[in-house]
């Protein structure tokens, strides 16, 4: 395959002075538009690999490096998490006095887009998702599953190369979350984004391309 777009080189993360060891000498890499599910029981350290490959946590032994350059410093980190990343989690994190077009712009505020480029972008990803008549409402005047949508949009805001989604269906009933990984898929597929997917959902990890099972911070 190509070179690989995040990777990590025996990677330790230890918790509480050393006693909690949620990730255990682990070596992985995913490649650009790569389909990948992460699967393993409650506790097995799935969380705490994603949050590695986004940048959003620092290894306590082992390097992350993203396109090959190994991410030192706080300052590259945030540019990594705002330029090249998407996120998508269980519990949307919308924020409940901004409508769903004004939540998708957040991440542009990071970009050098002005204010009416931004809007456009909001209402074409919006469009995309499928949720165009509701960019005026609040998250609460939404379903469960148009939030999950408009948090996939916000994550779509700056065209990242990977998308990383905890759960993604796991506040969703199974319709719904149908919908919501058609969704994902299809991005994967057309726009080529990376995807990175933890999940409980055999379902869920059916549709990726590779499998990745872990236990007690271990890939096995």
């Amino acid at each position: 395959m190509s070179t690989s777009l995040v990777e990590l080189s025996h990677v330790s993360k230890t918790y509480n002075d050393g006693n909690v060891i949620a990730l255990s000498d682990v070596s992985l890499a995913i490649h650009p538009a790569e389909f990948v599910a992460i699967v393993g029981p409650s506790g097995c350290g799935k969380s705490t690999l994603l949050n590695l490959l986004g940048a959003l946590d620092r290894p306590s032994e082992g390097l992350v490096s993203f396109e090959g350059e190994t991410t030192h410093n706080a300052a590259q980190l945030d540019r990594l998490r705002s330029q090249k990343i998407g996120f998508v989690f269980q519990s949307f994190y919308l924020l409940p006095n901004l409508t769903a077009e004004e939540n998708v712009q957040l991440p542009m505020f990071e970009s050098s887009l002005g204010p009416p480029q931004r809007t456009q972008r909001a209402r074409e990803l919006l469009e995309d998702v499928g949720l165009s008549e509701r960019r005026r409402h609040l998250p609460n005047q939404l379903s469960i599953g148009q939030r999950q949508r408009v948090a996939i949009a916000r994550a779509l805001a700056n065209s990242p190369e990977l998308i990383l989604a905890d759960e993604p269906t796991g506040s969703l009933d199974s319709k719904s979350g149908a919908e919501v990984m058609d969704l994902l898929a299809s991005l994967n597929d057309k726009q080529s984004t990376a995807l990175v997917v933890v999940t409980h959902d055999d379902r869920v990890a059916a549709l990726a391309r590779r499998c990745i099972r872990m236990l007690d911070g271990r890939i096995l």
